[in-house]
């Protein structure tokens, strides 16, 4: 029989367990003290990236329209596609792991067009969450989905996964390009308006919080939060789609036309409440790819090689977003006149009465001005000096307002700040300071030399001498709304300060029409009373730098209706390699065309001169299936004459086709007959006059369709649609281009 354990063992082995209990609460204490207090928060985060999914839903970006509501820039739903390499990696069978992986890279690869090895040594990193590529189209998702569909043996479904997201989109391309601007890889404004108004464009963003199983992939019924996105506000702005997609195409014609190196910009304003209705940009890009260059720009990039590749292509990306209208700065030249002679006319030094004499040269503290017209222009008045863009004269107009007050009308024009225009990248000019302004500095600033400005700043001061003597705020935002539709603020005019009367506006605009009838013929339009002024100026920094004396800006702004003005049209050209480099010449054309096709648009209805009206084109009425004698009445009355091909009673076809427009007097073919096309040869127009231009294509058996100004005598056509020589179907219509020559800035 055991002998009983005594009291001292018992009373041993019981303190003996107390102590191992105790060691054992010690360690586990210390143990649950480490993880839950000293590193509880990481041993959370942890837990809760195995077992949860969070992810931000990104929040669509608020749209931009135009003034009438037309869609400039919108999100549209995209997706970004994912893998979970951790899950992959939980795969038992060595086999099926590679085989899943092997198979994700290579369809992932051809659907997505990423590189192969990427994702497939991506599938092997040790993350729950990997990007294979961002914001794809509804079309390659569908191939993902179809793609994890075909694999569904391999599960595939567990290891790839689609976020919803959003993609910028620009529907109209390049429409207003340097304006509106981009986004970049996350959905930032990177220039232009989505830039400038980012923070308000800018939606909150939302958030998907989801359980995860074992392998990685969603349980969203086991539990799921959702917290929605909200969307941006959206923009409303001054533009107008129309007018400015007419800017563009009139000025992407100009470049080429007169062969223009360094770009140019058209700018639509209204006089009175600063709106800018049009900002065009030539060349640009497309917002959709803002990191693909012109073919022309990429040729130039491909030729070279290394640093020297990379450094050109950023030069030229920036280059094409850069808007030239507010971004670069330029010496305005003579259209700075308009705001010599406002001053002067303001302070009561001269009238429009007064008479400047040129002999061609005058001289101010022993420096030497020369007059573009050899032998000078003799005694003129105010207007015919404007319209001469008479130097020596502005130069004496100069001298009589002085350093001091032509500093102070130099600031309260605006030349001396920024606008304030609401676009990113806006310059500050480059002026005499008065205390470093003399004689010789006032003198060439008369004329609108050594000094530069923005072409936004020139047309708000053009603006201020026309519209009553206010400078107004030039701006781009009309209002801003939530995804609701309600308004949340609207931009009101901003008079900024009057800077002349009412009384020497309305001089400015009579002599502005003054020089639009004898000075800037090309900047007419028939049917409408303009006002204007050209300009030439040269790049004189670059030629110090370059050694190319031929380096020239030519520049045009127009005002209409002249009485009582609403739209201001501003275009330059920089750097024309063509024949001919005035302003006058290859800008105002520019001018004329918008003016002509934007005024009737705003609802201006035009008055023609006699003389306007016979060279008016007329629309081709449609005369198909008619009889010969109704078909003849029809044309007679529209004042068009006809000639008859074949022996029919009726008109099976016509040339020009019906809704074309000719000049009155012009040709209809009407084909009775089934016939063999009858051809001329295109004369050649260039070089004649209007008249001279009728008469030839009347001759040859072709139609013309006018382009610039064909009103006032002596301008001469520059160039035809169809170049001389070329056969044509009889009746066909051939634009041939007229303007001015002779006129210099």
């Amino acid at each position: 029989m055991a002998a009983k354990p005594g009291k001292m063992m018992i009373t041993r082995t019981v303190v003996v367990m107390i102590i191992v209990i105790l060691c054992l609460s010690i360690v586990s204490g210390a143990s649950l003290v480490n993880i839950m207090i000293i590193n509880g928060e990481k041993y959370q985060s942890k837990a809760s990236e195995q077992q949860l999914y969070d992810s931000l839903v990104t929040a669509p970006r608020g749209d931009i329209y135009d003034r009438n509501m037309q869609i400039l820039a919108t999100s549209t739903t995209a997706w970004t596609v994912y893998i979970t390499p951790n899950g992959i990696k939980k795969i038992s069978d060595d086999a099926k792991r590679e085989k899943v992986r092997t198979t994700i890279a290579k369809g992932l690869s051809e659907i997505l067009e990423v590189d192969y090895q990427t994702v497939y040594d991506n599938t092997n990193k040790n993350s729950y969450y990997v990007i294979v590529k961002k914001k794809i189209d509804k079309a390659s998702a569908d191939k993902v989905r179809q793609f994890i569909k075909d694999n569904k043996d391999l599960e595939i479904t567990k290891y790839i996964g689609l976020d919803q997201t959003t993609k910028r989109y620009y529907p109209n391309d390049s429409l207003a390009s340097v304006v509106i601007g981009f986004v970049g890889a996350d959905e930032q404004g990177l220039a232009g308006i989505e830039s400038y108004y980012d923070a308000e464009l800018t939606g909150i963003a939302g958030r998907v919080v989801a359980a995860k199983n074992a392998a990685g992939t969603d349980m969203p019924f086991t539990y799921e939060k959702v917290e929605e996105a909200q969307k941006g506000n959206s923009l409303v702005l001054t533009l107008d789609s129309y007018i400015q997609h007419t800017a563009e195409k009139y000025l992407q014609t100009a470049i080429e036309q007169n062969q223009i190196a360094e770009r140019g910009a058209a700018v639509v304003m209204n006089v009175k409440t600063g709106a800018i209705l049009a900002m065009a940009v030539k060349g640009d890009f497309n917002p959709n790819q803002p990191f693909v260059l012109s073919a022309e720009d990429q040729a130039k990039v491909d030729a070279l090689e290394g640093e020297e590749k990379d450094k050109l292509k950023g030069e030229l990306l920036n280059r094409q977003w850069r808007n030239k209208a507010v971004s670069d700065t330029y010496e305005p030249g003579s259209v700075f006149k308009v705001v010599t002679a406002s001053i002067a006319i303001e302070e009561n030094l001269i009238n429009k009465n007064n008479s400047f004499y040129c002999n061609g040269r005058t001289t101010v503290a022993g420096q030497g001005y020369g007059c573009w017209k050899h032998g000078g222009h003799g005694t003129q008045n105010l207007g015919m000096a404007i319209a001469n863009s008479c130097n020596p004269a502005f130069i004496t107009i100069g001298q009589l307002i002085g350093v001091s007050t032509f500093s102070k009308y130099f600031k309260a024009f605006g030349f001396a700040e920024k606008t304030g225009i609401d676009l990113p990248g806006e310059s500050r000019s480059t002026y005499h300071k008065e205390e470093k302004m003399g004689v010789v500095e006032l003198a060439s600033s008369s004329f609108g030399q050594t000094f530069n400005v923005t072409p936004v700043q020139l047309l708000s001061a053009i603006s201020a001498a026309v519209n009553g003597g206010y400078l107004v705020q030039p701006h781009l935002l009309e209002k801003t709304v939530d995804e609701n539709g309600k308004v949340v603020k609207t931009t009101t005019t901003s008079y900024k300060r009057q800077v002349i009367s009412e009384t020497t506006s309305a001089t400015m605009r009579e002599l502005m029409e003054y020089v639009s009838q004898n000075g800037a013929k090309n900047s007419l339009v028939p049917g409408y009373r303009i006002g204007a002024k050209t300009g030439t100026s040269q790049k004189v920094a670059k030629i110090q730098q370059t050694g190319d004396k031929y380096l020239y800006i030519g520049s045009c702004a127009t005002v209409a209706p002249i009485d009582n003005p609403e739209i201001a049209v501003f275009v330059m050209l920089d750097e024309p390699k063509g024949s001919n480099y005035y302003g006058g010449v290859i800008s105002a054309p520019v001018n004329s065309k918008i003016m002509a096709d934007v005024l009737p648009y705003l609802g201006y209805e035009p008055s023609y001169t006699e003389e306007e009206l016979k060279k008016l084109a007329i629309e081709v009425p449609d005369t198909t299936g008619l009889g010969i004698d109704d078909a003849k009445g029809k044309l007679t009355t529209a004042k068009l004459q006809y000639k008859i091909v074949g022996s029919g009673e009726k008109v099976i076809r016509q040339l020009p086709e019906a809704g074309n427009k000719i000049i009155s007097g012009g040709v209809v073919i009407l084909y009775t007959e089934q016939s063999e096309n009858t051809t001329v040869t295109v004369p050649e127009f260039r070089g004649l006059t209007a008249t001279e231009a009728n008469t030839a294509a009347a001759n040859a058996g072709v139609n013309i369709e006018f382009s610039g100004n064909t009103a006032t005598g002596g301008l001469k056509a520059y160039n035809q649609s169809v170049a001389p020589g070329t056969s044509v179907e009889a009746g066909s219509i051939i634009t041939v281009y007229f303007r001015d020559e002779t006129t210099v800035d």
